[in-house]
């Protein structure tokens, strides 16, 4: 129960933070899916820069990748579990890109990064399956955000994209995994996991609230 209530309170607090942090950046959803300057991508090069800078620019992509590394490494999952989320997006991205609509999806990725966040910070207790499911799904809706910064692109960019998107994501939940595994960070799970729930509130309340 002291537990519980300790993380409720990090989560309060994580919360707090996240909303001066997003209020004080003055960044809009809408421009956070858009990289390189919002310009739809025209060569190889574009296309690559493009796909590794979309998922670190949006800070509810960003929370959820960084998460995920979390609950790799403190659940024992296997390195290989990111690839759900990561082929899931690529998927995402191939359902934008072709005019297929995914309703409520911001608001799917705002409860996404608050539910893995949550899910961290009680000390990830949660099935492998049920890990599983989570990156699968939450990668669809993330990936067809991503999907936006590439509508209308020629097949080259769009395919370098595709690459920049599987490398820097897989790299970074990757490397954050083995960090935790080793011991490398002072961060303790269960602070970053309230943080990162403190960004899906925050992702939550903007969504929900009429600007």
């Amino acid at each position: 129960m002291q537990h519980r209530d300790n993380s409720v309170r990090l989560v309060t607090r994580a919360a707090a933070l996240a909303l001066a942090m997003l209020a004080a950046a003055g960044h809009s959803a809408a421009e956070a899916h858009h990289p390189m300057g919002g310009a739809t991508p025209t060569t190889l090069m574009h296309g690559l820069l493009s796909g590794l800078g979309h998922p670190i620019i949006g800070i509810d992509h960003l929370a959820f990748i960084v998460a995920m590394g979390v609950a790799v490494g403190v659940a024992g999952l296997s390195l290989a579990m990111p690839v759900l989320f990561v082929a899931a997006s690529a998927m995402g991205v191939a359902l934008h890109v072709n005019g297929m609509t995914l309703p409520a999806a911001e608001l799917s990725i705002a409860a996404s990064v608050l539910l893995i966040g949550a899910a961290v910070a009680w000390g990830g207790a949660v099935p492998a399956a049920g890990w599983a499911a989570l990156f699968a799904i939450a990668g669809l809706f993330h990936g067809y955000a991503f999907g936006e910064a590439v509508v209308g692109a020629e097949r080259t960019p769009l395919a370098a994209y595709l690459v920049g998107l599987v490398v820097v994501q897989t790299a970074l939940a990757i490397a954050t995994a083995l960090v935790i595994r080793r011991g490398g960070t002072a961060l303790t799970p269960q602070l970053a996991g309230a943080a990162v729930a403190g960004i899906g509130i925050a992702a939550l309340v903007g969504q929900i609230v009429p600007k």
